[in-house]
């Protein structure tokens, strides 16, 4: 009997440690439940902004129309499958997403104009999958050690799914009920997206800043952990370097020669595709296969923001066309007036 006892079974699968068999199976999937919640408060948050942008153009009602043609119950299965995929991705995969992420995002805010906005709100949408591989990563590595480290990743999945509700929740009413109390000035929660709704993407900006800086943190210090000397860190770090310059310089490319869903896919395919061809030399099977899994996890994401990938394509500060339209009208009033002056005299 002791041949099929529990303690034996890593032997066979040699990239993961006896304790993930035993009770530490619990937290990675708290980790990857607490990184899908925080994917799906951003998932509502840019829902809210964009459907409150297309409001106030009442040439986009078709938009409107799309935004609200989306089913709790996918949210739902969006959410269950990133947790899953999040859970059985591997720490080292993790962190090399994160870090290619960062560096992309990076290069294109530093290529960004001003008032480009829509650029900016892209990066938001396609972060998506990397924001939950950051937050998997940095609780993976601040809860290192810790005593009770089972019971603050509870506490923490009480938080992110209290946030996840409430973002939920906001997004639903938004859709049914925005349009009428923006008008009749009845709901404070309207009232305060119709007066602030431009300043959303500066708090996703500092908010997403800090989640992808403890990520980027928690991802350098993973990697290193299975190095033993400098001199393998190095020959790991070099061709992963360059391998990211490359990646960025031609996705930049891509991205302004096809900027839709199809460029996106093709992207992700070349991103996919250098990480997979880098850890062939430097990786193991189960690194292997968790690029694989990366891939499958960012196709599960696109799929859910195809809606909003459109939208972004037609997006042009929205927020600032309801200042430029509304002077318009009293022009054409004194017009009206002059006619009756000029013909009293006759």
């Amino acid at each position: 009997m002791a041949m099929f006892s529990l303690p034996s079974l890593p032997s066979w699968l040699p990239g993961l440690s006896s304790p993930q068999w035993g009770s530490g199976l619990l937290d990675p999937v708290l980790q990857g439940l607490i990184g899908a919640c925080g994917v799906s408060v951003l998932n509502s948050l840019l829902r809210v902004y964009f459907f409150v942008s297309c409001a106030s153009n009442p040439r986009r009602r078709l938009e409107r129309q799309r935004l609200r043609a989306r089913w709790a119950l996918l949210d739902a299965v969006h959410l269950a499958g990133l947790a899953l995929i999040l859970t059985v991705l591997g720490a080292r995969v993790a962190a090399l997403v994160v870090l290619e992420f960062s560096l992309r995002a990076v290069s294109t805010l530093l290529s960004l104009h001003k008032g480009s906005e829509r650029e900016r709100l892209q990066l938001y949408l396609l972060c998506q999958y990397s924001l939950g591989c950051a937050l998997s990563c940095g609780l993976s590595f601040l809860q290192e050690g810790a005593p009770h480290r089972t019971l603050n990743l509870l506490l923490g999945l009480w938080l992110a799914a209290l946030l996840s509700s409430g973002a939920r929740r906001l997004c639903r009413h938004v859709d049914q009920l925005y349009e009428l109390h923006s008008s009749q000035n009845y709901c404070g929660v309207c009232l305060g997206l119709l007066a602030g709704a431009h300043r959303l993407p500066p708090l996703l900006t500092r908010a997403l800043a800090v989640a992808f800086a403890v990520g980027d943190l928690a991802a350098v210090a993973l990697i290193n952990q299975d190095f033993p000397t400098t001199s393998d860190a190095v020959r790991f770090w070099t061709p992963l370097v360059i391998c990211y310059a490359l990646l960025v310089i031609y996705m930049q490319e891509e991205q302004r020669q096809q900027p839709g869903l199809q460029g996106q896919v093709q992207t992700l395919l070349v991103r996919m595709g250098g990480l997979f061809v880098l850890l062939l030399t430097v990786g193991s099977w189960l690194d292997l296969l968790g690029i694989l899994l990366s891939l499958l996890g960012e196709l599960w994401c696109l799929a859910s923001i195809h809606t909003l990938l459109d939208l972004c394509q037609i997006q042009d500060s929205p927020s600032q066309r309801p200042s430029v339209s509304a002077p318009r009208q009293p022009q054409s009033q004194p017009s009206a007036r002059a006619q009756p002056r000029g013909t009293a005299p006759s």
